[in-house]
């Protein structure tokens, strides 16, 4: 083998995989120079980092999630590659997404780009090799293919892989059928075309617990890929040791990239419903059907049972018991974690959720609350405290003032007490009111078919404290007999509908 080709091998070998000079240190630098209305966000400088990262080979499988029209499209499938070009412009990169024309004009936009700021990139496409679709640059091997989830990169050597938004919608990622064809195209047509040191990032809206990233993640038993999820809101954990990327508190919203203002935030989370903010905004889908408790067990009543009396107390119509129940926040913080109080009552053996407070709440302001919810619901002698957190000492300092007050004990895991009350949900004998009644209640609905695995769990915890002692507690004892038609008259013809 001749000594010109060893070097002219060498050379490329380091122009694809070496040691970079480079003009702009992230591609969010290189962004602005080519557009200066670009907008740069706390938001995309993770983003910028975590590219560059991958840029000088420390990173080479990356997963990405950002609620949409939030940049990360262009910043990813249009800037990194125009990035690493213009350090490796030997490097074949693909670009990936649901369908071959969406992939085709990130290939478009990247060729336009260099071929209108060819001055500023130092970059040529080779004009014998300048589709849309796939081209190379001038006097070196590296170029862009770009490719539909469909499509094939059979011949084609590829540096590096960027698979943006496998899923069109909702109805895509629920689709058996497509679900086969993402897999089926990383395992029998990605996978086999990467390189030696090849990397690949996955950047995606989550529609659902077992897309792309979902089941990449799930079968990562190694941890080599890098996990990246910036929420709309920041909805971390402080009790269990959790941060924010961004350092926000928990509740804040993202800086927008589109400028949207708190308000315009709140508008969307509501417009769009809780099971899809939680997925495409907060990035953390929960299973179709729900973990413990499935979606599909839920059944809501669409008729207040109770009646409000002119003092503005709440009284429900006849009912065997009623109870509130409080989940509280964690005693280090001052309110960094959600406050629960729920009003459920007993009819014979169903049980009907009635009302609900939750907020991240100081310790005055779950005293507070406690007062409130009590002189609300008279009915509701009992109350429930968990025994932990915050609740040992709100019991202490209302004791003179609030009626009732029951420190439970919670015995068991939390998912250990949801596990032995779920039966009752699934057996059809847990109500909760509808939307018209409480437009909380998709949320509620949503925390509970995301459990044990959502960020949150106050209101389950609230719940399974409140059926324990509804439900579960007197069939052990042996003293809940009740027969059907002990149930009150005065309940006859209210609408129940599933969920």
């Amino acid at each position: 083998m001749s000594t010109a080709f060893l070097e002219l091998a060498a050379k490329k070998a380091e122009a694809r995989y070496g040691t970079p000079t480079r003009r702009w240190a992230t591609p969010g630098e290189l962004a602005r120079e080519l557009d200066p209305k670009t907008i740069q966000t706390p938001a995309l400088e993770i983003i910028d980092k975590a590219l560059v990262e991958v840029g000088d080979g420390h990173c080479n499988r990356l997963m990405i999630s950002l609620p949409p029209q939030e940049g990360k499209s262009v910043r990813i499938s249009r800037r990194f590659p125009e990035w690493l070009l213009t350090q490796k412009p030997d490097l074949r990169l693909a670009v990936v997404s649901y369908a071959h024309s969406v992939a085709r004009r990130h290939g478009r936009a990247i060729r336009d780009d260099i071929t209108g700021k060819s001055d500023i990139l130092d970059l040529k496409v080779n004009p014998n090799s300048s589709a849309a679709h796939e081209w190379e640059l001038a006097g070196h091997d590296g170029g862009v293919y770009c490719v539909g989830i469909k499509g094939s990169l059979t011949s084609r050597p590829v540096d590096g892989l960027i698979i943006d938004d496998p899923y069109k919608d909702g109805e895509q990622a629920d689709s058996d059928a497509w679900r086969e064809t993402v897999r089926d195209f990383w395992t029998e047509v990605a996978i086999p075309r990467l390189g030696p040191g090849a990397f690949v990032v996955v950047v995606q809206t989550r529609w659902r617990d077992d897309d792309l990233t979902g089941w990449l993640k799930a079968e990562d038993t190694k941890g080599r890929w890098q996990v990246i999820n910036i929420p709309a809101q920041a909805d971390h954990d402080p009790n269990k040791g959790e941060t924010d990327l961004l350092g926000r508190a928990p509740g804040e919203y993202l800086r927008s990239a589109r400028g949207r203002s708190v308000d315009e935030w709140e508008t969307k989370k509501l417009e769009v419903g809780s099971r899809t903010w939680t997925a495409l905004y907060q990035g953390r889908p929960s299973p179709a059907e729900g973990g413990i408790f499935h979606r599909i067990w839920w059944h809501l009543y669409n008729t207040p049972r109770w009646v409000v009396r002119g003092d503005g107390s709440h009284w429900a119509i006849n009912p065997d018991e009623v109870i509130l129940s409080w989940d509280m926040a964690f005693k280090d913080l001052d309110s960094s974690d959600f406050v629960v109080g729920q009003v459920w009552a007993r009819w014979g053996l169903q049980v009907y959720l009635l009302d609900q407070v939750r907020d991240r709440m100081s310790f005055v302001e779950t005293r507070k609350a406690v007062r409130m919810l009590a002189a609300k619901w008279p009915q509701a002698t009992l109350k429930l405290v968990e025994d932990k957190a915050n609740g040992t000492a709100v019991i202490n300092s209302l004791r003179h003032t609030v009626a009732g007050l029951i420190p439970e004990e919670p015995h068991g895991t939390k998912i250990a007490r949801a596990s032995a009350i779920a039966p009752f949900v699934e057996a059809g004998q847990v109500f909760l009111p509808s939307p018209e009644l409480a437009p909380w209640v998709g949320a509620y609905i949503e925390e509970t078919a995301s459990f044990p695995r959502g960020s949150h769990d106050d209101q389950v915890d609230g719940m399974s404290q409140a059926i324990n002692r509804l439900l579960l507690a007197p069939l052990l004892a042996g003293d809940l007999i009740v027969e059907a038609d002990d149930l009150d008259d005065d309940l006859d013809g209210h609408e129940i509908s599933p969920y």
